[in-house]
């Protein structure tokens, strides 16, 4: 099990635009050197206002994709408002730290849009959590990161980070073996989450001239 977890492909990442964030994966999944699956759900919407992306064994961020949406929910029960991004980032973190010694195969990125703005945490699996303006993770995201550090704005509108996301989850899947079959991408900004369709994906694609 921990050879194939570090085998494990995937290319996701977050980023923060001026109105909101922006989430992105692709949805192959492999075992070793196999295409395991072709529409692997690597974006888990958590509520409203927060959602996580995930890299490492699926059985791993399927229990903790559970365990944080029950505990958004009941923190917007108990508290009759939506869980911050930073008090999310720290749950998971430390559900993350617990279990360091038996860990969670797993590269999560937490994003999310709250009273205070737009959010991206970075955790890995001993329960570190870094806020960042953007973050990447599983074995595309050098390519990621290639292209983000060349485009990225502080001003960027989520339709312009929609657009950039899509450039580079593009340019990991022509590059990275274990990531490809398609895109996921989602927005979250003040009037909640919107998980974008596949046309409206290919459409944007054919925009700017990506096969």
């Amino acid at each position: 099990m921990e050879e194939n977890a570090k085998r494990t492909g995937t290319t996701t990442l977050g980023m923060v635009c001026k109105d909101g964030v922006v989430l992105a994966t692709e949805r192959r999944a492999t075992m070793g050197t196999m295409i395991a699956h072709k529409v692997t759900k690597k974006l888990f919407k958590i509520s409203d206002h927060l959602a996580l992306t995930t890299a490492g064994l699926v059985g791993d961020v399927q229990i903790l994709a559970r365990y944080l949406t029950a505990e958004a929910k009941l923190y917007q029960f108990d508290r009759e408002m939506e869980m911050p991004v930073e008090a999310a980032a720290t749950l998971m973190a430390n559900i993350l730290n617990q279990t360091k010694f038996f860990p969670y195969y797993v590269q999560l990125i937490i994003a999310g849009y709250d009273s205070t703005g737009g959010h991206v945490y970075a955790l890995d699996a001993a329960g570190g959590a870094i806020p960042d303006k953007y973050a990447s993770t599983g074995s595309g995201s050098p390519y990621v990161y290639g292209v983000l550090e060349d485009h990225y704005r502080d001003d960027m509108t989520v339709d312009e980070g929609i657009d950039l996301a899509i450039r580079a989850l593009s340019s990991a899947m022509k590059r990275d073996s274990a990531s490809g079959d398609g895109i996921d991408i989602a927005v979250i900004t003040k009037e909640g989450f919107r998980l974008l369709s596949d046309e409206e994906i290919e459409e944007r694609k054919k925009k700017l001239n990506i096969n």
